[in-house]
């Protein structure tokens, strides 16, 4: 197959998975931000980098957003919302953040493929199609793609989906939101 026809299966994948997304947990995830004192975002490895472009968009339109881990991060506290994307929601080093945030009074969030795992009952959760990087479950949508393409990519995808609606439900413009963006490049 050429690399062509597989960018053309993977949009298929894409059309197919949106379309299994609860419009309800999506809409409720961007009610938890708009409430938010703070927006903290946690990820580990390729969705924890889905997870730096949303809340640099979140920067963007003017939401106090931060990564986890950063120097530059503050402390969260009550009234702050912590999301996590985690396709397994087993990932130790993510259990023991959504731990801390609650036992602290943060709201947490998690955006995954496995809403009953570990992180998904610690967490108001968001379930995307696709399937946990080492996973064999056949619960999860079968992919062309390895291990959890599937699954960040619909990260991404979502997590752009919210900001356009934040955009709406905030009356901003990308215009706006250009104004935000870094200048001293």
């Amino acid at each position: 197959m050429s690399t062509i026809v597989y960018a053309s299966s993977i949009i298929e994948e894409l059309r197919r998975a949106v379309d299994k997304i609860s419009v309800n947990e999506a809409e409720h995830l961007v009610n938890l931000i708009l409430k938010a004192e703070k927006v903290f975002v946690a990820g580990a490895g390729r969705s924890g980098l889905m997870g730096r472009a949303f809340a640099m968009r979140l920067m963007h339109l003017g939401i106090q957003a931060y990564v986890v881990g950063e120097t530059v991060t503050p402390g969260i506290g009550p009234g702050d919302l912590l999301i996590i994307g985690s396709g397994s929601g087993e990932t130790q080093s993510l259990i023991g953040m959504a731990n801390k945030a609650k036992h602290i009074g943060a709201t947490v969030a998690l955006v995954t493929v496995h809403p009953n795992s570990t992180l998904g009952r610690l967490s108001v959760t968001v379930q995307l199609p696709g399937s946990a990087k080492d996973s064999e479950d056949r619960e999860s949508t079968a992919s062309i793609q390895p291990m959890a393409s599937l699954f960040e990519q619909m990260l991404i995808i979502l997590l752009d989906a919210v900001v356009l609606q934040l955009m709406d439900q905030m009356g901003k413009n990308a215009g706006q939101m250009f104004g935000r963006h870094a200048n001293l490049e």
